[in-house]
């Protein structure tokens, strides 16, 4: 005897799994966007050092 789909827990699922992989995006972006400024902000302070 098999069971009746649960149509809302697996929708539930399915979000879930979704909303995790845009958190999951979003992270990556926000580190290589902080390892640009992190570069940027580096190449700004040595541009400074040997103009001053």
């Amino acid at each position: 005897m098999s069971f009746r789909p649960n149509y809302n827990q697996q929708r539930a699922d399915r979000n879930r799994v979704k909303e995790a992989k845009k958190a999951e995006k979003l992270r990556r972006q926000q580190e290589e966007v902080a390892e640009r400024r992190a570069a940027a902000e580096g190449t700004a302070e040595k541009d400074a050092d040997t103009t001053a």
